[in-house]
């Protein structure tokens, strides 16, 4: 009889009971899924994007089906700083699973590092995941790029943050660029612990009866199946580059895209889009990933990153 499947991951000192987590915005703060599966069953629960102060988002219409996917313009859509750690933050810290909170700044990008030391006092918190890739909101550099875009304003927002937040600190990449591993290399270099990619890719769609964009702001983030292999890509390009752990995500629907992203390089995935259509979907995967591991003889998830077949 094959012995006990470890499914465990680590990266910057924070490990994770399986490689399994779901995706910021997609998931709100972990409340609203409770009643579907027990949350403690997730490698680590990573939160809507929070700002220093609150915010409304985008205006409406900011969602809209599309083959394969969706697009979204959110516009992250936040209490704030503030209200998440009075209201939000206690539910999460009693559940037992890594807490990993994701940040963006709102034009500044000085607001990472007031973000990373207001979050450093909090013990709840596991790691921060640094939202530099967001393309629905203006935190920008001077050449109108997004951070993300830019390695050298990489290097810096998370050189900033470094500085003032000593747990593991994770850099979320944008796929709107020319060579992902370069921003990637940036962020290692600058001292992320970890980097999650790819964040939504820019898209737009237009009624043809009204002629009007069917987002307000005309574009927005490409999400779900539809941008998977994009993804499944620039992860096998990014392992190729950097010694620091990767969490893949983009249109991971089941087990089997999971599994495409370990075998690429991802030491874990992040379950996103498909939270709206299946809300047990990440619990799911969790199982099935094990049920792998175990046809396959093989007792250790670490066993299975990186292991693609060229």
């Amino acid at each position: 009889m094959l012995s006990r499947i470890d499914l465990s991951v680590s990266f910057g000192g924070l490990r994770l009971n399986n490689p399994v987590m779901v995706a910021s915005g997609t998931f709100g703060y972990g409340e609203e899924f409770s009643s579907f599966f027990d949350l403690k069953e997730l490698g680590a629960i990573v939160t809507k994007t929070i700002t220093l102060k609150p915010r409304l988002g985008n205006p409406l219409p900011r969602t809209c089906e599309t083959p394969s996917g969706m697009l979204n313009s959110i516009g992250l859509e936040n209490p704030g700083i503030n209200v998440f750690l009075e209201k939000k933050l206690p539910f999460l810290g009693k559940l037992g699973v890594p807490v990993i909170v994701s940040v963006a700044s709102e034009g500044d990008p000085d607001e990472f590092a007031m973000l990373g030391e207001i979050l450093q006092k909090v013990l709840q918190v596991s790691a921060v995941e640094l939202n530099i890739s967001c393309p629905n909101v203006k935190h920008k550099t001077d050449s109108g790029k997004l951070i993300s875009q830019d390695p050298k304003a990489t290097y810096l927002a998370i050189k900033s943050v470094r500085g003032v937040f000593k747990r593991p600190l994770i850099t979320k990449l944008s796929p709107n660029v020319s060579d992902i591993s370069e921003i990637a290399l940036a962020a290692e270099e600058a001292g992320s612990d970890a980097v999650s990619l790819i964040n939504t890719l820019t898209g737009m769609s237009i009624d043809i009866k009204t002629r009007k964009p069917k987002i307000a702001k005309v574009v927005a983030g490409l999400s779900g199946p539809a941008i998977r292999p994009v993804a499944v890509r620039m992860v096998w390009e990014v392992f190729q580059k950097v010694k620091i752990p990767i969490i893949g995500m983009g249109g991971i629907m089941d087990t089997q895209d999971a599994l495409e992203f370990i075998l690429a390089g991802a030491s874990a995935v992040s379950v996103g889009t498909a939270n709206f259509i299946n809300p047990s979907a990440a619990a799911e995967i969790i199982r099935g990933i094990e049920a792998y591991l175990r046809e396959n003889k093989i007792l250790v998830m670490k066993q299975l990153i990186g292991a693609l077949k060229i």
